[in-house]
């Protein structure tokens, strides 16, 4: 079975440090302690996502990070609702960042596609401001 990843739209977030502060606030209202994203649907996917699968955040126009997806929850909303709570690792692992068009909710990402993380070393550089790095993924540079 080949695993499979989710990629999703960080709405609102401006850098990977302010999606790990927001999850950190999230988490300390947990019961377990692990980040949660509730989503609408459920992966009909759910097996290949489990063997292993992340969910890849998009922050500015870029993939830029990755957690990854321990198991899925159902979450039955106020109106009665099925939801689907995919219940995250708290490590965030920055990746390369990776131009990606908005959309809305998520969708696939095979693994081939996903961007590759980044060694220890690099994530502490300074990130590219977000035009520049369109620029040189435009010209095939990033």
């Amino acid at each position: 079975m080949a695993k499979v990843h989710l990629i999703k739209l960080s709405v609102g977030t401006e850098s990977v440090d302010q999606l790990a502060a927001w999850q950190a606030t999230r988490r300390a209202q947990a019961s377990d302690g692990n980040p949660r994203h509730v989503t609408r649907m459920w992966p009909k996917r759910e097996a290949e996502l489990l063997d292993g699968g992340s969910i890849y955040w998009v922050i500015k126009g870029f993939i830029q990070a990755r957690q990854r997806v321990l198991r899925l929850d159902e979450v039955i909303g106020s109106d009665g609702t099925r939801h689907c709570a995919l219940l995250l690792d708290p490590e965030l692992h920055t990746t390369a960042a990776t131009p990606r068009r908005p959309f809305q909710g998520w969708r696939y990402l095979a693994e081939g596609d996903a961007p590759p993380d980044l060694s220890k070393s690099r994530q502490s550089e300074d990130t590219l401001p977000p035009d520049l790095s369109k620029a040189l993924a435009d010209i095939g540079v990033l």
